[in-house]
């Protein structure tokens, strides 16, 4: 994986030097939009969503990755580079995914620009692989490395999860930094953007009571994923157990047959009604877990992207969320 970063930053750093040498006699860039408008770019949707919630129609905002997209294999475009460089506020995650961005920022001739890097506004949890996950060791992410890389004598860099939007209380930290950096941009209108991130935020708590009251009544405390699991901040926020055919960020789709062997078993044993997948996923891996095990599957969504059709709908980051609220009640019951 840490392969497939460094090809996808070597890849827009020659972009960004072709095309700041082909704008470079341009004259700066603009502090709003063409419609007067705060420029808002986020590179995903929470982070879009929770943006349109506090800037409403006092912003124009744009996401990067496009609905139903998988957010791991997106390139930016030559446009995306250039409307990160323009806008106002740029919303990232700031982790090792998004490490081309440094390439980008550095580039920008745009002081005024305000960032907001999601993993910056909370605390952060490393990675890790739970009892059972396919290991890192299984991976191939290293496949394109040498011998000297993988053996050079150097301990291994240590790597964060990204999905820290999946705990409501940390979205409520990623809100009220974006309130703060509108209000600095654009104090016109920082009471309107106040206003509704406190009512924002209000919602959120009372998503985040909803979910403490599901678990604090349940029978059991532990989540059985067939799939990737980048919910670590979501189950470390509510003090539940897990276990998960990949990690959070995994290239791979096809578990190893122990892991199926070990996640049919644990099924089985606590007796676990719902087997759950994430979105945008095949659900291949939980429907054959849950088939052996005589169960059922669903889905709980972490929100890193939505499909195009909810997108259409205008479903959100709260939408979804409470929606989970239900899924955690019969897979907890």
């Amino acid at each position: 994986m840490k392969h497939y970063f460094f090809v996808k930053t070597l890849a827009v750093m020659l972009t960004l030097s072709m095309l700041f040498a082909m704008l470079s006699g341009c004259a700066g860039a603009a502090s709003k939009a063409d419609d007067g408008k705060i420029s808002i770019v986020a590179t995903i949707f929470p982070q879009y969503d929770f943006a349109r919630r506090i800037a409403g129609d006092r912003a124009d905002i744009k996401m990067l990755l496009k609905p139903g997209m998988e957010a791991h294999s997106y390139e930016p475009s030559p446009k995306d580079i250039i409307g990160i460089a323009k806008c106002d506020l740029f919303l990232n995650v700031g982790g090792e995914s998004e490490s081309w961005l440094d390439s980008v920022l550095e580039s920008a001739d745009n002081p005024g620009m305000k960032v907001v890097s999601a993993m910056d506004c909370v605390e952060v949890i490393e990675e890790e692989t739970a009892e059972g996950m396919q290991s890192r060791e299984h991976h191939h992410e290293h496949e394109h490395e040498s011998d000297s890389d993988l053996h050079h004598g150097e301990e291994e860099e240590e790597e964060y999860d990204e999905h820290v939007w999946t705990s409501p209380m940390n979205a409520i930290a990623i809100v009220n930094a974006i309130n703060t950096a509108l209000c600095e941009l654009d104090p016109d209108n920082a009471e309107y953007y106040c206003n509704n991130t406190n009512e924002y935020v209000a919602e959120l708590l009372e998503l985040d009571h909803s979910f403490r009251e599901v678990i604090a009544g349940s029978e059991r405390n532990l989540l059985i994923f067939g799939d990737r699991f980048p919910l670590l901040y979501f189950v470390r926020e509510y003090g539940l157990d897990y276990c998960a055919a990949f990690p959070g960020c995994a290239a791979e789709t096809e578990p190893s047959a122990a892991t199926v062997a070990f996640l049919i078993d644990r099924v089985k044993g606590e007796k676990v009604p719902v087997v759950l997948y994430i979105e945008l996923s095949n659900h291949k891996v939980a429907d054959a877990i849950a088939e052996a095990a005589g169960t059922k599957t669903a889905q709980f969504n972490t929100c890193h992207n939505i499909s195009a059709k909810d997108f259409a709908a205008g479903e959100s980051y709260l939408s979804l969320m409470r929606a989970n609220v239900d899924i955690l009640r019969e897979a907890l019951n």
